[in-house]
């Protein structure tokens, strides 16, 4: 689907594409694993799961690359690029198990469903194949591969939600913490590969994620965000038996989020990601009613041009996307709004373009993510449309929406200038460890000393900006 990412706005927030699970005692299991994960934060989430999965079945976990008897990666299908890096990776580890004779290697995620085959016949790069809705199966499938079988699950299904499994949360600040509420995607916009790597909508039961977050925030965790591929269409429908005497309760995605949030008001609630045709009223009067529920929301944009967003099947217009950020600002007015943009989608005009640079100034976005579109085998767009845009134009559109987010970023800090916010502590500055940073409600990073600050990760302070830059805002403990 995409190619380049340019644009890393939240240079203070956790950032990285790899990250293995926390040491266990070297003792206490026979074998250990070591997880990387690209993409976006739901395969993290998953890798989570996968953790959680194994170490029930009595394996350990290791930060340690040279010491895994299981290397798993968990892959993404999302960008070529993020392939390509996958591919380089399996490479290197395939030079580790010639090193380390038994070690097995297994990919996870979205590749695994796509690329199967290629994987294990074409490649023999790995031993363990296993999709997104299969991770039940692992532990039976390291056996069948220790056995000298090639170990392939990558089956969809329409029920699997994972509701019943604590996930071990892997390099975890005791902050922030990602909870998937649902998983797969029913939209089939024309350039995304997901509805075919991670199957059908389904929503995961709301009682477990209640259960989930209240365990996360008991366990001192202030930050949580529920996750899904467009989380506003989250609708669970519970069994009466268990709720209300033999009646079918509903629970919508504005129901859930109240929910959680009045878990306690010193627990902050995120969600990620929105499809601007499914964010409600209702959703925007839940976040304007409770202050725990931060005042952000990922609008996807992909394109300003209507043409092409009909070519992407977004089922949105660029006036009815307008009308939606008015619609935001009208009851939220503080909210901060980021967005997702594709350059160069097939037969992108210089007219296409300029009507997307035109919604971006509508918008004010606090930042974006910027991508050069790719095309992804499978997907409508590959089969219907011609990537027929040149590199070099791409590259030429990419560079004047890059350089219109960085004046909108920098504009949009610099209202800020003066203004006093409630922060919550994350952890340690990466540029200094003189300093702490957290996030505002707007999810916006404030870089501030520590020095006089009785506080420190997981408790809230107040703080004046007194500088920005584009990406991150500065300020001083009041």
């Amino acid at each position: 689907m995409f190619d380049v990412v340019t644009d890393k706005t939240q240079d203070e927030s956790r950032q990285g594409e790899a990250f293995a699970p926390f040491a266990q005692d070297p003792n206490t299991y026979k074998k250990r694993f070591y997880i990387e994960s690209y993409g976006c934060q739901m395969n993290f989430a998953d890798s989570e799961v996968v953790a959680s999965i194994l170490h029930g079945a009595g394996f350990g976990a290791t930060r340690n690359l040279e010491e895994a008897d299981l290397i798993f990666i968990n892959t993404c299908s999302i960008r070529e690029k993020a392939e390509q890096t996958v591919r380089k990776r399996l490479t290197e580890f395939r030079k580790l198990k010639m090193a380390r004779k038994g070690t097995l290697v297994g990919v996870l995620g979205c590749m695994a469903e796509r690329l199967k085959s290629k994987f294990l016949e074409e490649e023999k790069l790995v031993d363990i194949v296993v999709g997104p809705d299969a991770y039940r199966t692992l532990p039976g499938l390291v056996e069948e591969a220790e056995g000298g079988q090639k170990a392939v699950n990558v089956l969809l299904s329409r029920e699997e939600t994972y509701a019943d499994i604590a996930p071990i949360r892997l390099e975890s600040n005791g902050v922030n913490a990602f909870v998937s509420i649902m998983r797969g995607c029913n939209n089939m916009c024309s350039f995304c590969v997901v509805p075919f790597t991670r199957g059908r909508e389904r929503s995961r039961d709301a009682e477990s994620i209640i259960n989930e977050c209240r365990d996360l925030f008991e366990r001192g965790f202030r930050d949580i965000t529920l996750l899904g591929q467009n989380v506003d269409s989250y609708y669970y429908v519970a069994d009466g038996n268990q709720v209300d005497h033999g009646a079918q309760v509903a629970v919508t995605f504005a129901e859930l989020m109240e929910r959680v949030a009045s878990i306690s008001p010193l627990l902050r609630v995120r969600f990620s990601t929105s499809h601007p045709k499914d964010i409600t009223d209702d959703v925007l009067h839940v976040m304007a009613r409770h202050e725990n529920i931060c005042k952000y929301i990922h609008l996807p944009l992909q394109s300003g041009s209507t043409r092409v967003l009909q070519l992407m099947n977004r089922t949105y217009t660029r006036e009815w996307y307008k009308a939606k950020v008015d619609r935001i600002r009208e009851i939220i007015p503080d909210c901060g709004i980021s967005s997702d943009i594709i350059v160069g989608f097939c037969t992108e005009t210089d007219e296409d373009h300029a009507d997307t640079l035109d919604v971006m100034r509508y918008s004010g976005y606090d930042l974006s993510y910027m991508f050069i579109y790719s095309e992804r085998p499978g997907t409508l767009a590959a089969r219907r449309y011609k990537d027929d845009v040149p590199d070099d134009i791409k590259k030429k559109r990419l560079t004047e929406i890059v350089n219109l987010q960085n004046e909108l970023s920098l504009l949009s800090n610099q209202k800020d200038l003066g203004k006093e916010f409630r922060v919550l502590i994350e952890g340690e500055s990466k540029r200094s460890e003189l300093d702490w940073m957290g996030r505002n409600s707007q999810n916006k990073v404030i870089v501030f000393p520590k020095e006089g600050v009785n506080a420190g990760p997981g408790e809230y302070v107040n703080v004046k900006v007194t500088e920005c830059t584009k990406a991150t805002l500065i300020g001083k403990v009041i």
